[in-house]
């Protein structure tokens, strides 16, 4: 049971799900007037940091075969 919730699965879907939130949590802090700009660089960086950790597992789970 333990090794189920740190397994790559699982991972990829809470940062999935991080990374939805922050969608959600940047469209509405940049609907706000006026917005914190350097408060929206941060969860934007953060956002882009997830993507590419989300792309680094599904890498790991799948990889690509070579053609």
């Amino acid at each position: 049971m333990q090794s189920n919730l740190h397994s790559p699965q699982r991972q990829l879907i809470e940062l999935r799900m991080e990374h939805a939130d922050l969608d959600n949590l940047i469209d509405r802090a940049a609907a706000r007037v006026p917005f914190d700009e350097l408060a929206l660089r941060r969860l934007k960086k953060r956002r882009l940091m997830l993507r590419d950790e989300i792309a680094r597992l599904e890498l790991q789970l799948d990889p690509k075969e070579p053609a």
